[in-house]
């Protein structure tokens, strides 16, 4: 999931060098999502993790 939101900034990072102004903003925004959803995901996996070691 982390390679998806990568994905999404290095169109960002292209679009917006090319002058597309909307799609990089858009863009970022879905990286953005991506990435604090993976993260959320991660967390819980580790705190599911620690309480099955329990």
């Amino acid at each position: 999931m982390l390679s998806w939101a990568i994905f999404f900034l290095v169109v960002a990072l292209v679009a917006a060098i090319l002058g597309f102004g909307g799609i990089a903003g858009t863009a970022i925004g879905i990286a953005k999502i991506i990435f604090v959803v993976a993260i959320v995901l991660f967390l819980i996996s580790g705190v599911m993790h620690l309480m099955r070691r329990a």
